[in-house]
């Protein structure tokens, strides 16, 4: 069991936190789902069929994600008079930056916002497709959805992220 689970682990534990990351943005977040992702996988190691557990694993980071945005959400609501100090710190920190890196910066930071202000499941498609590169199929086992509502909901997707950040940079060069 000790052999199956650390050979998943690490096929798996890259996926699972560059998922949560990109859903939650905060790297201690995104450390947290990963481990909760990686207890669970040892707890069910040895009876997950060894074609299936890149779907199950995903699945379980997914729900995962959602649980830890509604941790967060009501973490916010209650410090949701205090000043944001991650956003002083990065801004503070930006001041010496080049313009370059600071415009590269500016548009990470866009398109991450403009993701996390997707609704699901349109984020977690995009994320798995774009960010990790996963198949339309595993993507439709990991969500369970079929294959065609994946393709749908990756277009629409798509475009409402364009439309997102379209908006956010016309507003920008107004």
């Amino acid at each position: 069991m000790r052999d199956r689970f650390h050979k998943l682990a690490q096929a798996y534990r890259d996926r699972v936190y560059t998922y949560a990351l990109y859903s939650l943005r905060r790297r201690e977040d995104a450390e947290d789902v990963t481990q909760d992702v990686l207890i669970k996988l040892w707890e069910h190691a040895d009876s997950l069929q060894e074609a299936r557990v890149g779907a199950w694993v995903m699945r379980v980071a997914r729900n995962a994600v959602i649980d830890a945005h509604r941790r967060r959400r009501t973490r916010s609501e209650i410090l949701a008079e205090t000043v944001d100090a991650e956003e002083a710190a990065r801004t503070v920190a930006g001041g010496g930056a080049t313009d370059g890196r600071a415009r590269a910066r500016e548009a990470r930071e866009a398109i991450e916002a403009a993701l996390e202000r997707l609704a699901e499941p349109y984020r977690s498609i995009i994320v798995m497709r774009e960010i990790q590169e996963m198949s339309y199929g595993e993507i439709a086992e990991s969500m369970e959805m079929p294959l065609n509502t994946i393709k749908v909901y990756l277009h629409r997707g798509r475009a409402m992220l364009r439309a997102e950040l379209q908006e956010r940079f016309e507003t920008d060069a107004a």
